[in-house]
């Protein structure tokens, strides 16, 4: 008797925690990534720019997601998290003259100390009270970059050299765009295969359900402290790359503006995934380059629009998020999902 395939069906955790579900989705996934390391051959520096941007905010994002999605902890301090990276591989680099990968690791080593320092109020505080100890965190670590110019230059800022590697100067975003790539690739991956381990499943028993978590046996405080760390070392990464791809860094950039875009991001891309993060890292990279381009072309009617730009832009953030928790709270990842099933399914989908 021959049976015919009619689903996806797992029989055990190791199927249904594989990154690649299928044999067609692990194609596509490889050809996607393919697509991205030819895309410059194609493209103009503007998209490039883009995607450099992009890989960036994802990193930063799936740190954070990790942190408010999966272990369920709302930290209002992301951005100072960036910038401690930043400043900390600037620095570094500037001073010993290190290789920019190590300045960049080092970004992330020392991001990942600060946020651990300033998730220990976790183990008491939730909900609000936590949002609002990360806020103090966001304004304290501002305070820092601004006073401390012997490291940080102060409002002058710090700038670096270019980075170079086999002595080729990373000096364009055509250059650029691979590295960022290639730490955005190996990152998520990274990510992806925490929420596999036992770690992940911490993470996520915190979030849904903290007592039975710890009835359970799992230790509160050690994994919500390992969150923060791992969330921050993400945030520093982000902050070393952003450091080599502008060259020079300011206390604007860091502001409780970014943390709010950061967490713009993972609500609006979906909470607790990692290919959530991503979604919603492209959809806030281009909506203002979108905003700014309809800005442009409707300033030839109404000169004065450029003006408004900025408020124009955050008025629009503001009501983009509100329609997400209103009609899609899950995000864009739930989205993803519907036409994927659809197609799944596809003619007889109902």
């Amino acid at each position: 008797m021959n049976y015919v395939n009619c689903g996806n069906f797992k029989s055990n955790y190791k199927e249904d925690f594989a990154i690649y579900q299928t044999k067609f989705a692990k194609i596509m996934i490889y050809g996607f990534i393919i697509i991205l390391f030819l895309l410059p051959v194609i493209s103009n520096d503007y998209v490039l720019y883009l995607f450099n941007l992009i890989f960036i905010s994802v990193i930063g994002a799936v740190g954070l997601n990790i942190l408010t999605g999966a272990t369920g902890l709302i930290s209002l301090g992301h951005g100072a998290f960036i910038g401690v990276g930043a400043y900390a591989a600037g620095y570094i680099f500037n001073t010993l003259h290190i290789n920019f990968l190590f300045a960049i690791l080092f970004g992330g080593i020392m991001a990942a100390l600060v946020g651990s320092i300033f998730g220990i109020p976790s183990l008491r505080l939730k909900g609000l009270y936590l949002s609002i100890a990360t806020l103090a965190a966001q304004f304290i670590i501002e305070f820092f970059f601004v006073r401390l110019e012997s490291i940080t230059g102060g409002v002058t800022g710090l700038s670096v050299d270019y980075a170079s590697i086999f002595g080729i100067e990373i000096d364009n975003d055509f250059k650029f765009y691979y590295l960022g790539l290639v730490f955005c690739i190996v990152m998520t991956l990274f990510a992806a295969n925490i929420m596999r381990t036992k770690i992940g499943r911490a993470f996520l028993s915190i979030r849904d359900n903290y007592i039975a978590a710890e009835v359970m046996g799992v230790n509160i405080f050690q994994y919500k402290i390992l969150s923060f760390a791992i969330s921050s070392f993400y945030a520093g990464v982000a902050g070393g790359l952003w450091t080599f791809y502008t060259t020079i860094i300011t206390p604007e950039h860091f502001t409780i503006g970014v943390s709010i875009q950061y967490l713009s991001m993972i609500i609006i891309g979906g909470l607790g995934k990692v290919l959530g993060s991503i979604f919603g890292a492209v959809f806030m990279t281009i909506l203002p380059e979108s905003i700014k381009f309809v800005s442009d072309y409707l300033s030839q009617y109404y000169p004065n629009i450029t003006q408004l730009f900025a408020s124009i832009r955050e008025g629009v953030f503001g009501l983009v998020i509100i329609l997400f928790l209103m009609f899609e709270p899950e995000g864009l990842y739930r989205r993803w999902k519907l036409i994927k099933a659809y197609w799944k399914l596809w003619p007889f989908s109902y």
